[in-house]
């Protein structure tokens, strides 16, 4: 299979600049999202663009979205990293782990909405989103 149209070099650039906070490939970058190192092996182009863009469902497992409601209202939104009956731990979006008793919280909300912001025309060009993914492409791990 061809590789995407796109320079991979910009793509790269635009991956570090948006994506890398929350995103690792190799041993840099963020946690609060998937590890893309070996991404541009096991997705296709259309599958990476529709979650880009917003328009892609599927959560993956480790990364589901919650938000946690405590007794006093104050809302807290992160990735579920575990739970059990008595306590949950999630990646709360400044990429803290944090611990919290569920008899301490009023609500748990499982979100439908990725905690990715979604890239539209207006903040991702076409042309950029096919640099960026001629980048992620080249991701296939060591």
């Amino acid at each position: 299979m061809a590789p995407p149209a796109g320079n991979a070099q910009n793509g790269e650039r635009l991956f570090r600049t948006n994506c890398s906070t929350c995103h690792m490939v190799g041993a840099q970058g963020g946690q609060l999202g998937p590890d893309l190192s070996r991404i541009g092996s096991g997705r296709t182009r259309t599958a990476l663009a529709k979650k880009v863009r917003g328009d892609a469902a599927y959560t993956r497992p480790g990364y589901e979205p919650v938000t946690l409601v405590t007794r006093d209202g104050q809302r807290i939104r992160g990735v579920r990293k575990n739970e059990d009956e008595f306590s949950i731990q999630i990646m709360d979006m400044r990429q803290r782990l944090q611990g919290y008793l569920k008899a301490n919280l009023a609500d748990i909300v499982d979100e439908q909405q990725s905690v990715m912001p979604a890239f539209g025309a207006d903040r991702l060009s076409d042309g950029d989103l096919d640099d960026l993914l001629a980048y992620l492409h080249t991701l296939r791990g060591s």
